[in-house]
C-alpha cells in the first residue's frame, strides 16, 4: 500500500516540497503539520532560493480535509487544532521570503484551493478544476478565504461557496487570477515550471524578499485571523448535520 508522505529536495537553489496521500491527497493534521515545518525549513535556508510545490500522482492535487479525521473529531478544541493546520500552512507560505511556485497537476478541492491561492504563482494543467465544497458538508471555508479572496476576489470567491457542489475548470481558474497559465498536460506544466524557477533563483534574494513583503502587505493580522476562522470550522464539524453528511464519505 502506497504510503503518506511530505518530502523536500534541495537542487541547485530550488527546494521542492512534495505532498502526497492515497486519498485523493487530503490532508489530515499529521501531513499539515509536517508540510509547515518543511516550509519554515525552505525559508530559513539560505540555500534555497525559490520554493516549487507540487503534490504526487496525476488527476488530484488536494482534495481538502482528511474526512476521516474530520469525522473523528469530538471537541471544539480537537476541531480548531485541526483547521489550524491549513491555517498554518497558509502562513508558513505568506511568510516564507521566497517565492513559492506551485504546480497544480489535478483538480483542488476546498483546502487545496486554499493551499493554491496562497503560492505567489501558480501553474496548472487543463485537469485542474476547483470547487469550494466545505458549505455542502456544513461548515465553510472560513480559514482559506483571505488567501481565496486575495488571490481572485470576494466575488468569485462568493460564487465558489454558494455552488458548493460545483466544479470551475482551470481556464475560470485562470481567468479570475488563481492560475498564471493551463497546459494540457503535466509535462507542458513540469517544463514550464522548471524554465521559470530557473529564472526565478537567479534573482537578487533581497529583492525577492522585499517584494514579497510589498506584494503581501496588509496580511500581517492573518496569525491571529486564521486561527479565529479555524476556531468557527471547529465548532461547526460538531454540528449533527455536519456528522451526518461525513459519515457517508467515511473509509475505513
Amino acid at each position: 500500500m502506497e504510503q503518506p508522505f511530505v518530502t523536500q529536495t534541495v537542487i541547485e537553489g530550488v527546494s521542492t516540497i512534495s505532498f502526497y496521500n492515497p486519498s485523493h491527497n487530503a490532508l489530515p493534521s499529521v501531513l499539515l503539520s509536517k508540510l509547515e515545518a518543511e516550509i519554515n525549513t525552505a525559508s530559513t535556508n539560505p540555500s534555497v532560493s525559490v520554493v516549487v510545490l507540487q503534490s504526487g500522482g496525476e488527476r488530484t492535487f488536494c482534495a481538502g480535509a482528511s474526512f476521516n479525521e474530520l469525522i473523528a473529531i469530538e471537541t471544539e478544541a480537537e476541531g480548531k487544532f485541526f483547521f489550524s493546520g491549513f491555517a498554518k500552512v497558509i502562513n508558513a507560505m505568506r511568510k516564507c521570503p521566497k517565492f513559492i511556485i506551485c504546480k497544480v497537476q489535478g483538480k483542488a478541492v476546498g483546502g487545496g484551493v486554499g493551499i493554491a491561492a496562497a503560492a505567489d504563482y501558480c501553474l496548472a494543467t487543463k485537469y485542474a478544476s476547483i470547487k469550494l465544497s466545505e458549505l455542502s458538508i456544513g461548515i465553510g471555508p472560513f480559514v482559506i478565504e483571505p488567501a481565496v479572496s486575495r488571490k481572485i476576489g470576494v466575488i468569485a470567491m462568493s460564487e465558489m461557496t454558494i455552488n458548493a457542489t460545483q466544479f470551475y475548470d482551470a481556464n475560470w481558474a485562470k481567468q479570475k487570477g488563481l492560475y498564471a497559465d493551463v497546459f494540457d498536460n503535466q509535462e507542458a506544466l513540469n517544463v514550464a515550471a522548471e524554465t521559470l524557477v530557473q529564472q526565478l533563483k537567479t534573482y537578487n534574494p533581497a529583492a525577492v524578499k522585499a517584494m514579497k513583503m510589498v506584494m503581501w502587505e496588509n496580511t500581517g493580522h492573518w496569525d491571529t485571523l486564521l486561527l479565529e476562522r479555524a476556531k468557527i470550522s471547529g465548532t461547526l464539524v460538531l454540528s449533527n448535520f455536519t456528522k451526518s453528511v461525513l459519515s457517508k464519505y467515511k473509509t475505513t
